[in-house]
């Protein structure tokens, strides 16, 4: 048995547990305090996030050719940094060099090997925080969150479900055929975990590693070989990462080339070559559609792990608490300026008005307490600039400009005063406009008038069958119209959140508990992290002896 999986052996359980009763769990404490991390854990991270800008990025023993790096803090600090860099040719030939060894080590060391590395990073979260604010330009708090803590909790639950997968059942087996008055039949079998073979993580510019570590760990869990390829705008946070795994590994006499860094330069791209390398296996993959797409069609044998565009949509058909409503509202379109694949974009309001706490309200009014809860949420700088971040992609703002013209505008997106920043734009369209009806990633808000509550329901179902989306939020008093709701977004394949206020919002997806995409319409194929997003990336192969007497 493996010494690192003895020691996190007890992680291990704890973790396997949690998936399967679904309550809250984890290991690793999200708040950003000393009392969890040391007392000088934030600016040790701070000073160490420092120390790298304006030098090359060192990975030992990483095969490289040039070096490259074009990352652009959205906060305006200039990063300068560098990363060993080599052809897609030599990355895939060191990577079918340690597929040998790798493949063939125990599950219970590669298991072991990934424990201790989560265990690892989790001690470097102020560190990988700081990197996640300036390539992705969040706020420190859901940096340090999401590219810490939260990031850390989907790896060990892809390892957790890896394992689960693997040891599902029996390695060895007597099996015995009675065969009458003959002596009875008997083979001794074995099966071996055979993984596919090299693996792809294709990064994404806003969450590199929420949405990379859950892929990333899987296929290595599984035995396979990985090449990280991240966001040119977003390396930082994946190629610690990389490092700390290939520390990990060279202590355990294990190949360092069992993890690789891709890294580019939007100018000088790599992912094309990789995608399309026979010798890839497994894609797993977070961005556009279009992209999405051309990777499907063109990934040959491998097989693609996506999630991609979509549009969600809240539906407000009544509720008990109005201005509780509005104030969650305003947070969930408020955060990270709508660049989560979880952000609410659409908002459905019968033409009519809804019934509240405060009397009947028009459409027009409950858009109004929207906005005014928005205003409020962001009246301090501060706090605007703490809730808003940045915005990673200046094309984020050239869609907020034509969302601008697509109706009537009822509230205008205004600057934070930090950064490349935006506040939420709220659009009031037509059933029949199109502009709405695509995904516009960003600080945009579509409000649609429906000509009912059930019309509104049926809408935005219907528009994530079609388009697909992550999430929807429904708000409603009548118990018959949350049934059919509920119905009508399973059919869509979409989670949906009843009558959220307070500090839980539609945005927030809970490893352990919430399946972050379903998989079942077309904002992605894969769900984190269940039994689907595992098992295809390892078969049982069987070698079977007869014993004879």
């Amino acid at each position: 048995m493996s010494q690192l999986f003895d020691r996190h052996h007890a992680l291990l359980s704890e973790a396997l547990g949690a998936m399967k009763t679904r309550e809250f769990w984890t290991p690793f404490p999200e708040v950003p305090s000393g009392r969890f991390y040391g007392e000088t854990a934030r600016q040790d991270g701070e000073a160490a996030f420092k120390a790298l800008i304006g030098k090359p990025f060192e990975i030992a023993d990483h095969p490289q050719e040039t070096s490259v790096g074009k990352e652009d803090s959205p906060w305006g600090l200039p990063l300068d940094l560098t990363y060993p860099a080599a052809t897609p040719k030599t990355l895939i030939e060191a990577s079918e060099k340690a597929f040998v060894a790798w493949s063939e080590t125990s599950v219970e060391t590669r298991v072991g090997v990934l424990l201790e590395t989560l265990v690892r990073l989790n001690r470097m979260s102020f560190l990988i925080g700081y990197a996640t604010v300036h390539t992705t330009g969040q706020a420190f708090p859901m940096a340090f969150q999401a590219g810490g803590p939260h990031a850390q909790d989907r790896g060990l639950e892809a390892v957790a479900a890896a394992y689960g997968e693997m040891t599902a059942t029996a390695r060895d087996a007597i099996w015995t055929k009675p065969q009458g008055k003959q002596a009875p039949l008997v083979l001794e079998k074995h099966w071996q975990i055979v993984p596919r073979g090299i693996a792809l993580t294709i990064g994404c510019n806003t969450f590199p590693t929420w949405n990379g570590y859950p892929g990333l760990f899987a296929s290595l869990a599984t035995g396979n070989t990985v090449i990280v390829k991240p966001h040119p705008m977003a390396i930082l946070p994946l190629a610690i990462t990389v490092k700390v795994l290939r520390e990990v590994l060279a202590e355990e006499n294990l190949p360092a080339d069992t993890i690789l860094l891709a890294a580019d330069e939007p100018d000088i791209p790599v992912t094309k070559e990789l995608v399309t390398a026979p010798e890839v296996r497994i894609i797993d993959y977070t961005g556009s559609s279009a992209f999405g797409s051309w990777i499907r069609a063109n990934a040959g044998e491998a097989f693609v792990f996506a999630e991609e565009t979509g549009v969600n949509s809240v539906v407000v058909t009544g509720t008990d608490s109005f201005r509780a409503m509005c104030a969650n509202l305003a947070f969930s379109v408020s955060l990270y300026s709508g660049q989560m694949c979880t952000s609410p974009q659409n908002i459905y309001v019968p033409k009519d008005g809804i019934g509240t706490d405060e009397g009947h309200k028009s459409f027009d009014e409950v858009i109004e307490g929207l906005s005014a809860a928005i205003d409020e949420l962001l009246a301090d700088p501060k706090q605007a600039s703490g809730v808003c971040g940045t915005i990673v992609n200046p094309a984020s703002l050239a869609r907020l400009e034509e969302a601008r013209a697509a109706g009537r505008v009822l509230r205008d997106s205004t600057q934070t005063g930090t950064g490349r920043s935006a506040t939420p734009l709220i659009v009031a369209v037509t059933e029949d406009d199109q502009t709405h009806r695509q995904e516009c990633f960003g600080p945009v808000v579509f409000a649609i008038p429906s000509a009912s509550a059930e019309d509104a329901i049926a809408q935005a179902s219907g528009i994530a069958k079609e388009k697909g989306a992550i999430t929807a939020a429904l708000y409603a008093t009548d118990p018959a119209l949350i049934a059919q709701a509920g119905k009508a977004f399973a059919r869509a394949g979409v989670n949906l959140s009843v009558n959220l206020t307070g500090n839980i919002y539609v945005n927030q997806s809970a490893a352990f508990s919430d399946f972050h995409v379903t998989g079942a319409n077309p904002a992605g194929n894969a769900s984190l992290t269940d039994a689907a997003f595992v098992a295809p990336r390892f078969r049982r192969v069987m070698i079977r002896w007869q014993q004879t007497a």
